[in-house]
């Protein structure tokens, strides 16, 4: 059963994981030590508790999770309209970002920053595959629609 919009799950997990991801082009996670102060960049998700490459371990795991919420029957859209999980390049896309997600957890056990960068560009073309063709519309009334 699902609780939130895409538009909420992806906000919600994808998009911060992601973005922990992304931030190891510019920043090594082994060498975060600070605590995160409120409002931080994700940069300062590596001082956490379960931070360094732990945390872009656990943000690649939960790329590759989303591409299971992503078609969970009964999903909506934040504009009423059902997510197009019966739609065969949705469900094409959503295990395009499950295998960005292994490569990025690939990638992140490795600790070598060059295969982050790289890595980066493969979760960037995950996500604007569908983004592309069911998010990125003038009109939101028209998002989720084939």
């Amino acid at each position: 059963k699902p609780y939130g919009t895409l538009a909420q799950m992806m906000r919600g997990i994808p998009f911060p994981n992601s973005n922990i991801i992304f931030d190891t082009q510019s920043t090594d996670p082994a060498a975060a030590q600070k605590p995160p102060e409120a409002g931080a960049p994700p940069s300062q998700t590596f001082a956490g508790v379960y931070g360094g490459w732990q945390a872009v371990e656990n943000a690649a795991i939960a790329l590759q999770e989303t591409g299971n919420l992503l078609l969970v029957p009964g999903r909506m859209c934040e504009n009423g309209r059902p997510a197009p999980v019966d739609q065969e390049d949705f469900k094409k896309w959503a295990q395009g970002l499950v295998d960005a997600g292994a490569a990025a957890y690939k990638a992140a056990q490795s600790k070598n920053m060059d295969q982050m960068v790289e890595v980066s560009g493969t979760v960037a073309d995950a996500c604007a595959a569908c983004h592309e063709k069911y998010r990125d519309k003038e009109d939101l009334k028209m998002r989720c629609i084939p």
